[in-house]
């Protein structure tokens, strides 16, 4: 009885060997193929303009609130109290527009960013699942978020990701 037993798990040991032979592993680091992918880099470039963009229109009004705070420091002592009344709050409707600006700005940005990372990044998984159809992939694990602490690195397929997603028009 032993012997059969023994043959057994032998025999389910050497199929489940040959199977796992058979199988083909790969895995793709997302955030290196979405930075260095042709989309990806013109996505930071674009958000990377609208950012300047943004700064420029920010630090004018920076400019003025300074102006403003110059003035109002040199006109206190000759301005009568309901005139500093008024360019004081007139300072603080400026601060609330700039304030209100940089926030509206980060938001704008962070939007944008987050829209241009998920395009690119449903895209990119496209073409990872059909690399993994057309390769005869068993399984591709994603980098960053697949948990696997080890993997031999004939294995990452990251830069035959890039260069498939690049030529597709």
């Amino acid at each position: 009885m032993k012997k059969i037993i023994i043959a057994m798990v032998m025999t389910v040991a050497f199929a489940v060997s040959v199977q796992a032979a058979e199988m083909k592993i790969g895995y793709v680091d997302m955030n290196k193929a979405l930075n260095e992918s042709e989309k990806g880099k013109k996505a930071v470039g674009l958000l990377e303009e609208m950012v300047k963009s943004r700064q420029t229109e920010i630090n004018k009004k920076g400019d003025e609130l300074k102006a403003l705070d110059e003035e109002i420091a040199k006109q206190s002592s000759i301005l009568n109290p309901d005139a500093i009344k008024d360019k004081r709050e007139q300072r603080e409707t400026l601060m609330r527009d700039y304030q209100r600006m940089i926030k509206d700005s980060q938001s704008e940005v962070q939007k944008k960013q987050s829209d241009f990372m998920e395009s690119i990044i449903n895209e990119l998984r496209e073409v990872v699942a059909q690399m993994g159809k057309d390769e005869g992939f068993t399984v591709i694990f994603e980098k960053a978020q697949s948990g696997i602490l080890f993997i031999v690195p004939e294995t990452d397929i990251t830069e035959k990701l890039i260069k498939k997603f690049n030529s597709m028009k």
